[in-house]
């Protein structure tokens, strides 16, 4: 069965969401721990992070979210942020408090792959990436492999990225570890053709444009991403 990873923005209602995107068929959950300056987040996801902030989201109440929404759901649970936010925080003493609030791993975009090599993390790379970085990526990741399809920011896109088949042939080259394709995934019909590619999906700005409009049509979305996913037979 392909993976459906969900992205959330931390919020106070976010456990209420995540509980509703499971239901739908979402088998993780990555949750945004919002910063002033998110370089990977295109327009959507930038807006959710303001209103995030402005609603006094800070790490420490992000780190409670993240708990309140353990409570109620039993899948993965991986917090997104940028390294700035474990520098202000503190590396070990974050890892160590969203572990002890539910963490599942981490996603930390701006974070190279050689660098704080003690935090075990879920590794990103792109269709930039060299041979050699995208080696040492597969290397060190944790559980998974994020494919971002694009260069650039996040955000819904009218097609899926050509980029994403030679990338995902190169990454296959280097791991046997699940691929998971992220950035401009936004229909059932872009899930669909990248679960032809690779072995699960991360929807972001389209899941939290949904989840500014309630439970319900979040858990319509992941329904129809769900469906389009189980439509696709698992890659060999």
């Amino acid at each position: 069965m392909k993976t459906l990873v969900v992205y959330l923005m931390a919020m106070p209602e976010t456990p209420e969401l995540a509980r509703a995107a499971v239901e739908a068929g979402a088998d993780v959950i990555e949750l945004g721990f919002p910063f002033s300056d998110p370089l990977a987040d295109g327009p959507v996801i930038r807006r959710a992070g303001e209103r995030s902030l402005a609603a006094g989201m800070r790490t420490g109440r992000c780190l409670e979210v993240l708990a309140q929404t353990r409570a109620v759901v039993d899948v993965p649970l991986i917090p997104m942020t940028y390294a700035s936010i474990f520098d202000a925080y503190g590396w070990e003493r974050l890892e160590a408090d969203a572990r002890a609030a539910g963490a599942s791993s981490f996603i930390v975009p701006d974070l190279p792959a050689d660098s704080h090599d003690g935090l075990r993390r879920v590794q990103l790379v792109a269709p930039t990436s060299t041979d050699a970085r995208l080696q040492l990526a597969a290397d060190s990741t944790d559980g998974w492999l994020y494919l971002v399809t694009v260069t650039g920011t996040t955000g819904a896109r009218v097609e899926l990225a050509p980029s994403l088949a030679p990338l995902a042939a190169r990454a296959r080259r280097a791991t046997e570890l699940p691929l998971y394709a992220g950035f401009g995934i936004s229909t059932p019909e872009h899930a669909r053709a990248a679960a032809e590619l690779v072995d699960g999906v991360v929807v972001g700005s389209r899941a939290v444009e949904a989840a500014e409009e309630g439970p319900d049509e979040l858990g319509r979305l992941v329904a129809s991403l769900r469906a389009a996913l189980d439509e696709v037979s698992v890659v060999a």
